[in-house]
């Protein structure tokens, strides 16, 4: 038997050496290779082919690959953006849909065609539902401050989440401009109003939006309506910032956009820890924002937080 055989014979039993391809090859094409090229040596009692020594030093060297760790999320079954559908780097849709909604809900399009007649019947279900609410909460429906709260709450959450409905080219209408100016432009201290969709309380604070043109500039007070347009919605504020920054990357093409967000939420405040000096800072950075710091610096420092 030749001396370069990874099978020697000690008595009746048989053990393998360690195959001299494992610390040269590198990838399974590699492991075929190397193994189909290798000298084994002649074995005395049985012949076997060189393609099935490459296969059995390729399944000796590649075992038992470990298994891939499935995110938790998936394991609890949760219907969650990232368990449903693809993301793209800033966000899970298209930031505009081709009617001029940005990211609608599955019932904005019935919300915004409804007749009439239909809209009556979803505020009287809202006051239904509300006078529920009420009565398991132990009130008195019909004593006199309650008489028509019902109705009262129910057009003021269609108030609340009127973003649903606003269609961005109405927002925006013709004040994109033509413009020679390629310096930064902020707006600061845009009042915010929203509503957590966990707890369904409000959070309120401020939000400061810049963007360097790139030949086109938008009317400053679209920046403060684009805001409110995504404020008046069922929000977290990590992506109603998200939001305000690539509707606008998206309006103008700029050569970048900063917007950065602080907020006191109720449903952390009133409830939960109670932390009732708890201010949340959100930003996020596109374009030469994101990838030039002497720029963000530069934004930061005129909002006077650097």
């Amino acid at each position: 038997m030749s001396s370069q055989s990874p099978l020697k014979t000690n008595g009746s039993s048989h053990y393998h050496e360690p195959s001299p391809l494992a610390t040269t090859a590198t990838s399974a094409s590699d492991l075929y290779n190397d193994a189909k090229n290798a000298n084994f040596g002649d074995y005395e009692d049985d012949q076997v082919n060189d393609d099935d020594e490459a296969h059995l030093a390729l399944s000796e060297l590649t075992l038992h690959p470990k298994p891939v760790k499935e995110p938790y999320y998936k394991k609890l079954k949760l219907r969650t953006p990232l368990n449903t559908r693809p993301a793209s780097p800033y966000t899970l849709n298209p930031p505009i849909d081709s009617d001029g909604l940005s990211w609608p809900s599955l019932g904005a399009r019935q919300r915004i065609e409804s007749t009439e007649e239909e809209a009556k019947a979803r505020e009287q279900r809202i006051a239904g539902a509300v006078k529920t609410i009420l009565t398991e909460l132990g009130e008195d429906v019909d004593r006199e401050g309650l008489l028509e709260t019902p109705e009262r709450y129910a057009r003021a959450m269609l108030f609340f989440t009127k973003g649903y409905e606003d269609n961005i080219k109405d927002v925006i209408k013709r004040a994109v401009f033509e413009e020679d100016h390629d310096e930064m432009v902020i707006v600061k201290d845009i009042e915010i109003f929203s509503l957590c969709e966990h707890h369904l309380v409000p959070f309120f604070g401020k939000v400061h939006i810049g963007y360097i043109p790139n030949k086109k500039v938008l009317g400053l007070s679209k920046l403060a309506r684009l805001a409110e347009m995504y404020a008046r919605r069922f929000q977290v504020q990590e992506r109603l910032t998200k939001q305000i920054a690539i509707a606008l990357s998206e309006i103008l093409q700029p050569r970048g956009v900063a917007v950065v967000m602080e907020a006191t939420h109720m449903c952390m405040v009133s409830r939960g820890v109670q932390k009732t000096g708890a201010v949340t800072s959100t930003s996020c950075m596109l374009g030469c924002f994101r990838s030039q710091q002497k720029t963000r610096d530069e934004f930061l420092t005129l909002l006077g937080r650097h």
